[in-house]
């Protein structure tokens, strides 16, 4: 079965074994399953068909002759491609796949492995890979937000953030409450926060204690 290249618009299960008979085996399970599925018999190739965008879940068999899962696992991590990963192991290479697991791969399985199994761990991964991405998104958005506030905005969200209010941050900049309140109606609109609350909430998500 050939590897086509994908664009990472729509979750793909990627399947990176040398093995033919096996990686053909659990591409007509995945797909069976109504899933989209690419297969890769060296990770060499599978790098160049990969990148940040990609969606889904990758499944690694952890020996391979190019590179093995792990190596391969690890060029991914350095790559920034965040996408889960589990990690099919022989009866030997279980201590190898918890080394794995603790660097950050979603799961691993052993071989010879339960059909049903599999396809519940590549539900649960793809699952975690949709709500890290919008959770990713949702930071970004933030973030982006934050950047378009004007310089006087930022000084505002920082005594916001600090639960200050208008009349001592007026105090503090040395200008009037109607313009305090002026430029904290600006910066509640483009952060589109409904509450004091809810702006310190952002900014936690968004990792900012201040912005000062």
């Amino acid at each position: 079965m050939n590897a086509l290249n994908n664009t990472g618009t729509s979750p793909v299960i990627y399947i990176v074994d040398d093995d033919r008979l096996a990686r053909d085996s659990l591409q007509w399970l995945v797909e069976s399953a109504h899933l989209s599925a690419l297969a890769f018999e060296h990770g060499e190739r599978f790098l160049q068909h990969i990148n940040r965008a990609s969606q889904g879940c990758v499944i690694l068999d952890i020996r391979m002759p190019d590179i093995n899962g792990m190596e391969l696992y690890a060029r991914l991590k350095a790559s920034g491609i965040a996408i889960p990963v589990i990690i099919v192991t022989g009866h030997g290479d279980v201590a190898m796949a918890v080394r794995a697991m603790k660097a950050g791969a979603f799961d691993f399985i052993e071989k010879p492995y339960n059909d049903a199994l599999m396809l519940e761990l590549i539900q649960t991964a793809m699952s975690q890979d949709r709500q890290s991405r919008e959770h990713r998104h949702r930071i970004e958005n933030i973030q982006y937000r934050i950047n378009q506030l004007t310089p006087r905005e930022h000084e505002i969200m920082t005594f916001v953030l600090s639960a200050k209010q208008n009349k001592i941050i007026a105090h503090e900049l040395g200008i009037s409450i109607k313009t305090v309140e002026l430029h904290r109606a600006n910066l509640m609109t483009k952060m589109n926060a409904g509450s004091p609350t809810e702006l310190v909430r952002m900014a936690m998500l968004a990792g900012v204690d201040s912005l000062a």
